[in-house]
């Protein structure tokens, strides 16, 4: 079967950490073009694909059937309709879009283009964040009713230099895959309560947040607290679940994104797998406290979930409709926090 010719929108930290290693990777995929403005970094790692300074030059590329949109946030609308527009596919980088009203006029954008629009949300696909569904589909905790979801940062200065400093904040950017996780498991909540903030000095966007969620659709019962913060210089955990039979707690945070960075391929047989010390604790009131052992993540599987919908047709998890209630939640969030007041969806 035909490979998917892909292009890459940018070839910043996004396209050289979370999306260039998966796309060269899996066989079903060939990519074919790179956007890199100035640099010629793409060019000594991927010396097979095109390498362009523009994003037009990617549009006008016919043979290019999906576009990754990993630009800045504040261009996620306007690049995914114009891709869209030049008839291709589209994955967006999150937070999908920066309101509602944008990612409902893609949406309908696609449907009209009968095109794939979706948003990468990687951390469904995190060794941690599959080990709590599996957790909760077991039911050896019994009837959830607390969960937290924590990402500890500490970061006290300012970085120079970088749009994420100066536009979105925090809760775009971290939130957007915390509210996703809990959206997943627990579906959507009827009421947003929320305090955002900038806490570090000089801070002009949002640094941190703590959001609480009430009445979800799958779980109406479960009292569901999401926290991310840059001055968290000791590390709360990393996942909560407590429930009427007992509690997981996991500390730590998916190795994928380290490995990454640090540039190691992932092509190991053991990627993804986290070693027992990094495992996190089941306690029940039947069985006593133990480690328990963690899924094995891999970002590689959100492409493949690319693949088969573009040639077999299967629904994608990450289709813009599903994914277009996080932005929902964090407009919630933001208008909670402003106001002070419990913002009912």
């Amino acid at each position: 079967m035909e490979q998917i010719k892909t292009g890459i929108a940018s070839y910043g930290l996004s396209g050289q950490v979370f999306h260039a290693p998966f796309i060269s990777l899996h066989p079903q995929f060939d990519l074919a073009a790179i956007a890199e403005r100035s640099k010629d970094l793409a060019r000594v790692r991927y010396p097979h694909a095109r390498i362009v300074r523009r994003f037009d030059d990617l549009l006008a590329m016919d043979d290019l059937e999906l576009i990754i949109v990993n630009t800045p946030d504040d261009t996620h609308c306007e690049y995914a309709r114009r891709a869209l527009e030049a008839g291709k596919h589209v994955v967006v980088e999150k937070p999908f879009t920066n309101t509602t009203a944008e990612g409902e006029m893609l949406i309908a954008l696609a449907e009209k283009q009968g095109k794939m629009l979706c948003a990468y949300q990687n951390r469904r696909w995190d060794a941690d964040f599959l080990t709590v569904k599996e957790v909760l589909a077991s039911g050896r905790i019994g009837r959830p009713v607390e969960f937290e979801s924590v990402f500890s940062r500490y970061r006290s200065h300012i970085q120079p230099d970088t749009w994420k400093e100066q536009t979105g904040g925090m809760t775009y950017n971290l939130g957007s895959h915390l509210i996703d996780q809990s959206l997943a498991l627990f579906g959507i909540p009827e009421y947003v309560y929320a305090d955002i903030a900038v806490m570090r000095d000089g801070g002009v966007v949002d640094d941190y947040f703590i959001i609480h969620l009430l009445g979800s659709s799958k779980a109406p019962d479960v009292h569901i607290t999401l926290k991310a913060g840059y001055l968290m210089c000791e590390p709360e955990p990393r996942f909560v679940l407590h429930g009427t039979e007992g509690s997981y707690v996991k500390y730590g945070v998916d190795m994928q994104e380290a490995l990454l960075r640090q540039g190691a391929l992932p092509d190991l047989s053991d990627w993804g797998m986290e070693p027992e010390n990094e495992w996190g604790w089941l306690h029940t009131g039947k069985g006593g406290r133990a480690k328990y052992p963690s899924r094995r993540g891999h970002y590689i599987e959100f492409y493949e979930a690319v693949y088969q919908r573009l040639r077999h047709g299967v629904p994608i998890e990450t289709d813009a409709r599903e994914v277009l209630p996080v932005i929902r939640v964090i407009e919630a969030a933001k208008e909670s926090s402003r106001s002070r007041t419990v913002v009912r969806l």
